[in-house]
Order: structure tokens, then C-alpha cells, then sequence
């Protein structure tokens, strides 16, 4: 990916040889995010481009350069199916990391497939081959998951995890989810584990809302058909006794969806937003409403390498179809229409070599 807008180009490079720490993985298959989509259009600041794009991935260990050992510990060698944390070159020393421990702040973070420019190796999943450099953190697959089920869940899987997380859900809470994109989907799943009594979704288009009635929740809402906001807080206080949900979480990445979460809650609860704005977004939100219901409002970014495992050990406990979110699955060379002209019903598309 060379600039924002350009066409998607194919190259060949030198194939990597593993650092000491380090190792180089065969791309068995690589997602297409919706961030890859983003980057595509030039909606995100801060990226080196030219890139190769592909944050999450699956790859068998070709080569590895002295001991490297998994998330659990355990010794990790040639013929492994893994995955990988992709932030990477957090210091570890500075205020974020040792007094805040949010590595993701830290100013030396970087991202495969994101933020790590070409020109410094094979360092995202859409290539035959991805290094893994000293320092990544690199998780086994369970034995019998393969990697479309891990692509299943892919990133939406561990940001929903976190997602929930920081919303702190309780047991018989109602919880609405805008967004039906992998993120929401998977915060819908969460939500359910977390003990919610009840699921609702706000999002588009039908195959979205379709996959999450499948997936265990009680109602969705199409926002093609509830186009005004009033109407979408009307049909949420219609499930919730006139009061709102009492999480609401945003994962559509829309101006009017971070203005609708403040007014889908009920006073007192919890809103979640996930869903990136660009820097310059100033989204309405009704302030009295916050002040005055006493409104807990908290940001969610990303996640962490315990959410990645935690994904693989939900993914093994085979408790929802998350191979089955994934509607195409292309080769390198098909990918470059993909990312160019998204169709509508694509929820999960992934690069398979």
C-alpha cells in the first residue's frame, strides 16, 4: 500500500532471516481489517506509507534464531501455527509503561501492518512471509483450531474482549452494541459471557444483523430502516422499560453513533466508546446528560496480549462459529479489488496463502 488512494501494488522483496529472538513465519492466512480499509483512504495519521498492510495473521514457524518461547511459556520451534501480539517496540520504561501500564500510549509503540513501514522488512500479513521481530509476543494455536476459525474473530475479537471489559458489564444487564461489524459483533458475544440478560444491536446492513441474531442476541435494530435518532432511542426504551440500556457500547466509528450512545443509556450507566473518529471529529453529545445523570463515559483503544490469548482460548472452547464470519477469502491477487471497492456484504474477508 503505497499512498492513500493509490493502487495496491505487488513486489517482491528479499526473504527475511530471523533476528536473534526472533523468527519468520510461512503466511498461512492474514485478515482484511476494517483499519486496512481505513488505511486504504488515508484516514489515519501517522502512517509510513508505503506499508504492507495485515495486523493479525496466521503463520507456521519457518525459522527461528535461539530460544523463543510462547504467551504460556512454552517453547516455540520450527512447524508451530501461531499468532502474534502486532503492537511491538514498546520501551518499557517510560511513565506509560511502568506507571500507567498502558503500553499502547508508549511513544515508541509500533503496529505491524499499521505503522511499520516497508522499507524495515516484511512486517505485516499480507506477504508469503512475516518476520517476527526480538520482543513479539507470539501465541500457539490450540491444537484442532485452524487459522480461518482465529481470522473468524481476527482483531474484532480481542478489541470487543477489552471493550467489554472497560465497561464493566454485570450480571442481568441489558447491553446495547451499535455497530454489527466484527468489533460489535464480538462485544455482542462478550456481553452475553459477561453475564448480560439481555443483547441488543443497532447496525446494518441484514447479513450483519442476521450473523448477530446468530450469535445470541435478543434483538437488532437496521439502521437503514430507523434512519432518525429519535426512532432508535424509542425503540431501545421500548426493550429497557422506558429507562435505556445499561451499557452501551460503540463500535460503528460514526459522528451521529457516539452522539446516539449518550442518549441510548440509562442515567447512571455506562458508555463504551470504541469506534476511531479522526482527530478532527467533534461528535455532538449532549453534556447535560452526562453531568447531571452521572454518566460514566470511557474510551476503548485497541487491546492487550492477554486479550489475544484469552481470544484463542474462547476460540478453542468452540463456543460460537467464528469461522463462520468470514464471507471471502482471496488470494494476493485478488485482494487489491477487494480493499478498492469493498462489496456490501463483506463482514470478514481473509487472505489466504
Amino acid at each position: 500500500m503505497t499512498a492513500p488512494g493509490a493502487p495496491l501494488e505487488l513486489a517482491r522483496r528479499p526473504a527475511p532471516r530471523p533476528r536473534p529472538g526472533g523468527a519468520v513465519l510461512e503466511t498461512i492466512a492474514s485478515e482484511v481489517c476494517g483499519t486496512d480499509v481505513h488505511l486504504h483512504h488515508g484516514r489515519l495519521s501517522g502512517v509510513p506509507y508505503p506499508i504492507i498492510p495485515g495486523h493479525v495473521s496466521v503463520g507456521r514457524v519457518a525459522e527461528t534464531n535461539g530460544p523463543l518461547a510462547d504467551v504460556d511459556g512454552r517453547p516455540v520451534v520450527a512447524g508451530d501455527v501461531v499468532t502474534f501480539y502486532d503492537v511491538y517496540g514498546v520501551c518499557g520504561a517510560c511513565w506509560h509503561c511502568l506507571v500507567a501500564r498502558s503500553a499502547t500510549r508508549c511513544p515508541h509503540r509500533r503496529v505491524y501492518g499499521i505503522t511499520a513501514p516497508a522499507s524495515e522488512g516484511l512486517l505485516g500479513g499480507w506477504s508469503d512471509a512475516i518476520e517476527i521481530l526480538p520482543g513479539v509476543r507470539v501465541a500457539r494455536l490450540p491444537q484442532g483450531l485452524d487459522a480461518e476459525d482465529f481470522l473468524g474473530g481476527g482483531c474484532g475479537l480481542p478489541t470487543g474482549f477489552h471493550a467489554i471489559e472497560r465497561a464493566g458489564v454485570a450480571m442481568g444487564d441489558t447491553v446495547v452494541v451499535q455497530g454489527s461489524g466484527p468489533v460489535g459483533l464480538n462485544a455482542a458475544i462478550f456481553a452475553q459471557l459477561s453475564g448480560a440478560a439481555s443483547v441488543l444491536v443497532v447496525g446494518a446492513p441484514r447479513a450483519r444483523l442476521d450473523a448477530a441474531r446468530r450469535l445470541g442476541a435478543d434483538d437488532a435494530l437496521d439502521i437503514g430502516e430507523v434512519g432518525d435518532p429519535a426512532g432508535r432511542v424509542r425503540w431501545v426504551r421500548d426493550r429497557t422499560s422506558g429507562r435505556g440500556a445499561d451499557v452501551v457500547v460503540e463500535a460503528a466509528g460514526t459522528e451521529q453513533a457516539w452522539s446516539d450512545a449518550v442518549e441510548l443509556v440509562r442515567p447512571g450507566g455506562t458508555v463504551v466508546m470504541f469506534g476511531g473518529l479522526p482527530r478532527d471529529a467533534r461528535p455532538p453529545v449532549d453534556a447535560y446528560r452526562v453531568h447531571y445523570e452521572e454518566l460514566t463515559v470511557r474510551g476503548s483503544f485497541h487491546h492487550t496480549p492477554q486479550t489475544v490469548r484469552a481470544a484463542l482460548v474462547f476460540l478453542a472452547s468452540g463456543a460460537y462459529p467464528w469461522g463462520r464470519l468470514v464471507t471471502h477469502r482471496v488470494s494476493l491477487d485478488e485482494l487489491p479489488a477487494l480493499v478498492e471497492a469493498p462489496p456490501a456484504d463483506l463482514l470478514k474477508a481473509a487472505v489466504v496463502f
